[in-house]
């Protein structure tokens, strides 16, 4: 079977990028403009420097910010409503993964109205349209969704998050600015810098990685250890390392799935509403300890561009351990808890039941049983 790659037609990177939106919206010729963000972007103005640009061009557009943390079913269903009632023909989704996510879905809806209980857009859902033109421009440094061929919507009634994975929906272009990542507080940087390490590194070793995306998950792996303590405190430099990281990551893990890491952190989210980098940042180091026999000598790569020196001379449980330890000291070093007290040993058997269900699990590579996942969490509380 072939190796697939999936990536945006079209992408803009560094300071300033977001100038590059008006010229293309109008070389697309597009009359009306979905804006989907979320209630902080809007008041404290990080949408407005987009939206002013539309302004500015006389370009006609609506916003929807109706969006929480962790996407729900019924915002991409009031979403859908609201692109028809303002008779919208692209979109610009600015924010996070949940904006990116929403607008994914309202998208890949308008074109394939069959899908619009959105749980059947699940899985890998069989839609024929692409979803309507999106330009995606991060807020975060961490989930990628900007260059992802999957999203991820939050089941309320059913306490469960569904991941779809579908091409249809990968925005036609993407739009990294490392200037609308700098009003990022502290916390929201740490957390989404490693969620893009685990996506790193879960794409690094899952059971489909193959060279291309190893040589894009090596080096999202490097720029995230040499950068993320410097965004963390507001660095520019540190900003525009990790802006680059968490898209090159993007690009490899969309293309060869996630582990045990995300199928664990989208139960938490969707039981406790723990946000999904803060998940997969205190899952990170115990799915690392938990994989580590099976992932060849891949450890040691990751240990040597965390910075870790003298790994050729180690041995593969010395270099395993180095790679562990290297993470979970830029774990604490950006001030992630290294407990989640929500956690309740009444939760675990179904906690452990939904993430062996996720989407992300098969990719592990190594088979977990309830058992482990229970364990893991347990570590966790």
């Amino acid at each position: 079977m072939a190796d697939r790659i999936v990536l945006n037609g079209v992408s803009y990177h560094g300071k300033g990028a977001i100038k590059e939106i008006v010229p293309e919206l109008q070389r697309g010729g597009y009359q009306k403009i979905f804006v989907t963000s979320d209630p902080d972007l809007v008041k404290f103005g990080v949408t407005a420097k987009v939206t002013d640009l539309l302004e500015e061009a006389g370009i006609a557009y609506s916003l929807y910010d109706g969006i929480k943390p962790n996407p729900t079913i019924q915002n991409v269903q009031e979403g859908v409503k609201a692109f028809r009632e303002a008779k919208a023909d692209a979109i610009v989704a600015i924010g996070g993964g949940s904006s990116m996510d929403t607008a994914k879905a309202i998208g890949v809806i308008i074109t394939n109205p069959e899908f619009e209980d959105v749980r059947s857009l699940e899985g890998v859902a069989p839609t024929k349209n692409h979803a309507v033109p999106t330009i995606a421009v991060p807020t975060t440094a961490g989930t990628a969704a900007e260059v992802t061929i999957n999203y991820v919507i939050t089941d309320v009634e059913k306490q469960r998050k569904f991941v779809c994975v579908d091409t249809n929906d990968i925005p036609a272009i993407a739009v990294v600015d490392p200037e609308m990542m700098s009003s990022m507080p502290k916390g929201l940087t740490a957390a989404t810098g490693m969620d893009a390490l685990t996506h790193a590194i879960e794409g690094y070793t899952t059971k489909a990685a193959w060279e291309m995306t190893d040589m894009f998950h090596l080096e999202a792996i490097k720029l995230i250890g040499q950068n993320l303590r410097a965004a963390v405190n507001n660095d520019p430099k540190g900003r525009e390392g990790m802006a680059m990281a968490e898209y090159i990551a993007g690009m490899g893990f969309s293309n060869v799935g996630l582990g045990i890491d995300h199928s664990m952190a989208h139960c938490l989210s969707a039981h406790y509403d723990t946000p999904h980098g803060m998940a997969c940042a205190q899952l990170l180091p115990l799915s690392m300890e938990y994989n580590r026999d099976y992932t060849g000598e891949k450890y040691r790569e990751i240990a040597r561009v965390m910075g870790v020196e003298g790994v050729d001379s180690m041995s593969q449980e010395e270099y395993r351990d180095a790679a562990i330890a290297a993470v979970r000291k830029l774990s604490e070093d950006v001030g992630i808890p290294q407990k989640n007290e929500r956690i309740r040993e009444e939760d675990l058997e179904i906690l452990a039941a939904d993430a062996l269900a996720d989407a992300c699990c098969p990719g592990n590579p190594r088979e977990a049983t309830k058992e482990d996942v229970i364990a893991m969490y347990r570590q966790l509380m």
